[in-house]
């Protein structure tokens, strides 16, 4: 062994981001008796989506989608059980109520994350902003979405690439005891799981004038140097209300399988709310991402049946999403190409979503530590939800390359033709966890803390 390998090995793996990606990484390498250094710039700096200084705080949604094996999310995630992620089992303990979805008292998980962390004697959490990438030891930028300017430009030096960013929205958070239950019903669609999510039922006459009102209302507006880029499973409502009056009614307004039980018919469209804390005194408002101006957010929303009282915990905002070209930049184990000592993780790789955040850090921290300790790194088979996640951004068209959620669209086929699409998808969740325990079972003996 070289000594500049044996530097590297001794050497703590630093991590920038202490987000989803970030903790999990850090975790994992913990796991495999090596030290990390993990640095978040909160509450040193904030940002303009977080709230709090708490790790792996959820600043989108308190869902983490669905649970069951025929969605790709669902297996993704049983798959992070079965190889001992933080990030889920600190989501599964503080679970809420919601239908066939895995969603999670955001407080609550935060600081049990932050806890974790915190206390695990080989990471030490360091609370200041690095604008500098280190220049010697093995580094995982997990710095997410949110990266700042300063750590923006070293990575767009670093990839050749300065405009590399897109804009997410947040939807509101409502207060619920100010939600009218005379004029909301509860229940899931085509009464899947139990009655979890408040419905605000509106007619044709009431859609079609909120409709309009969307259209018409003033939008924050992006700066002219800035190029706004909606990820489409994230769109703000005001955008998609613009592509046309009924695009809402199929989208996430749609009353399909909501059937109102006081009246026995299914309204023209609905507002689903869901619970976003465990003792069910917030609810967010499915699918209502915006970029409204705060005053409009109040105007507009207290239109709907249910809402003319609501108080907003939190309103909608607009913040930029930071990504590099990973096919162009990125290895088949997460690391730049011109520089192997330096790993990405997260979302800032063109993963989206909470669980797919996590996941990619699962993966980063076992390719970082199998790299520290000169192991070869077992790829997780593409017939897996992790193999697939991984195989995506870095084997995807750099061309066109666009964040993506798991789906089992990016799984290759079955050997067998199923026609029933239901059966399909368990029989490829069935695939994949065979393969994910044969995947497991080849990685190395980790230090369990």
């Amino acid at each position: 062994m070289a000594s500049d390998e044996i530097t590297l090995t001794m050497k703590p793996i630093t991590i920038i981001g202490a987000g989803l990606a970030g903790c999990e990484a850090a975790w994992q390498i913990a796991r495999h008796g090596l030290k990390v250094d993990l640095f978040e710039m909160r509450p040193q700096r904030m940002t303009p989506a977080h709230q709090t200084d708490q790790l792996g705080e959820l600043v989108c949604s308190n869902s983490l989608r669905g649970t069951g094996m025929h969605n790709a999310v669902g297996l993704l995630k049983e798959e992070l059980r079965r190889g001992n992620s933080l990030f889920i089992a600190t989501a599964d303990a503080h679970a809420v109520p919601a239908g066939g979805a895995l969603a999670v008292d955001r407080e609550g998980f935060a600081a049990q994350m932050t806890r974790a962390i915190a206390e695990h004697p080989l990471i030490t959490l360091r609370r200041q902003e690095l604008t500098e990438i280190p220049e010697d030891g093995l580094v995982i930028i997990a710095s997410g979405p949110l990266t700042s300017e300063a750590l923006t430009a070293k990575v767009a030096a670093l990839t050749g690439r300065e405009h590399l960013y897109f804009y997410d929205a947040i939807a509101p958070i409502l207060e619920a005891d100010s939600i009218d239950r005379d004029k909301v019903f509860a229940a899931s669609r085509y009464d899947r799981g139990g009655a979890d999510y408040l419905n605000c039922p509106l007619n044709k006459e009431e859609y079609l004038a909120f409709v309009q009102a969307l259209v018409d209302a003033e939008k924050v507006e992006t700066r002219d140097f800035e190029k706004s880029i909606h990820f489409e499973g994230c769109m703000p409502i005001e955008e998609l209300a613009r592509r046309g009056e009924m695009t809402l009614a199929f989208g996430p307004m749609k009353p399909v399988g909501l059937r109102d039980p006081r009246t026995d018919i299914n309204p023209f469209a609905v507002i689903q709310l869901r619970q976003d804390d465990r003792h069910a005194s917030l609810y967010n408002m499915v699918g209502f991402q915006t970029k409204l101006t705060y005053p409009e957010q109040q105007r507009i929303f207290s239109t709907i049946p249910g809402l003319e009282k609501v108080k907003f915990a939190r309103l909608g905002s607009m913040h930029r999403n930071t990504f590099i070209n990973a096919p162009n930049c990125l290895t088949e184990t997460l690391q730049l190409k011109q520089d192997p000592r330096i790993f990405f993780a997260g979302q800032i790789t063109g993963v989206e979503g909470y669980v797919e955040s996590a996941a990619s850090g699962f993966l980063a921290g076992y390719f970082a530590a199998a790299y520290a300790q000169e192991q070869p790194c077992q790829l997780p088979p593409t017939t897996t939800a992790l193999g697939a996640l991984l195989n995506y951004p870095v084997n995807a068209d750099a061309e066109n390359f666009q964040p993506m959620n798991i789906t089992y669209g990016l799984f290759p086929p079955l050997e067998q033709r199923i026609r029933k699409r239901r059966d399909r998808r368990q029989a490829m969740a069935d695939r994949a966890l065979t393969d994910l325990a044969g995947w497991l079972q080849q990685l190395p003996t980790t230090i369990g803390l």
